[in-house]
């Protein structure tokens, strides 16, 4: 299959992605869940260490000890609610109502792998930190590479979890299987979701623009109407981009994995997609009626 057929693949299936969401739109509480919990730990993290005043002079254990804990908290809050929202998809895609308690419920059984992945991701995050610290460009970019190399290699890393019981590496080998035979939809729905993201936040900065303009002389009103209605938009176009990403990653795991067409993505050509890994996995993308 071509590299365009791929693509367009893709992107039929980000659109695919909204109809979903617009059919569930429940889902968008899981990243909100999970980004709030984020935001909420690091602030409480970062504002004690901020006392310290010269922990942040110069790197050291202190602080990769501190970037450590954030990696590795920061990291399983967004699997958890990212595995939460894969398992309230996956029951979606079965024509059923998503339950976010049952979701989460879900989630939380598979809490050892996703801390282990969690403390892996840590771990490679601080050492990715370390060599970005070193004054030397061929460092930056050998940890750029790397970056990206781990982000491909780990971009199924939750799906597995949440649907097979992988070990430490089966959890790694089956997500970089996974992508390698799913590269270009996966690229093409992560592009389209990405174009919509941006769209929605810069809609945002414009709504913003405009109130900024329309309550001048306001002032204090001017500045909380501004980042009001501004940053309302902008957050949910962040919190949409996200909850299509993890809709969009499911229905390419299950397409890859078990030859079936969740709902709302059963008119879809996958071609000879994903025949590469049917031997290794539990199935390989099904057929559809042609139309992206």
């Amino acid at each position: 299959m071509g590299v365009i057929k791929r693509l367009m693949i893709g992107f039929g299936m980000a659109r695919r992605s909204v109809c979903v969401l617009r059919a569930h739109p429940k889902l968008l509480l899981f990243p909100l869940i999970g980004g709030l919990s984020g935001l909420a730990f690091l602030a409480t993290l970062f504002g004690s260490l901020a006392f310290t005043g010269p922990f942040f002079e110069e790197p050291g254990p202190a602080i990769f000890a501190a970037l450590f804990v954030a990696y590795l908290v920061e990291t399983f809050v967004a699997s958890f609610f990212t595995a939460a929202l894969v398992v309230a998809t996956r029951t979606a895609f079965r024509g059923d109502e998503p339950s976010i308690r049952s979701a989460l419920a879900a989630a939380w059984q598979r809490k050892l792998p996703l801390l282990v992945w969690s403390v892996v991701a840590a771990i490679v995050g601080v050492i990715l930190r370390a060599i970005e610290s070193e004054d030397n460009l061929v460092a930056h970019l050998l940890a750029a590479v790397f970056a990206v190399a781990w982000s491909v290699m780990t971009y199924f890393v939750v799906p597995v979890i949440v649907f097979r019981d992988p070990s430490i590496t089966e959890m790694f080998r089956e997500s970089a299987r996974t992508f390698k035979d799913t590269w270009g939809e996966s690229i093409g729905a992560m592009g389209a979701i990405d174009v919509v993201t941006v769209l929605l936040a810069l809609g945002g900065v414009v709504l913003g623009a405009i109130t900024y303009v329309a309550t001048t002389g306001l002032g204090t009103v001017q500045l909380v109407a501004t980042l009001s209605v501004g940053g309302t938009v902008v957050v949910v176009g962040l919190l949409v981009g996200k909850a299509l990403s993890g809709i969009a990653k499911t229905a390419l795991y299950v397409y890859a994995t078990e030859r079936t067409a969740p709902e709302h993505f059963e008119d879809m050509d996958f071609g000879e997609l994903g025949t590469e890994s049917s031997s290794s996995t539990a199935g390989s993308f099904g057929r559809g009626s042609g139309r992206i």
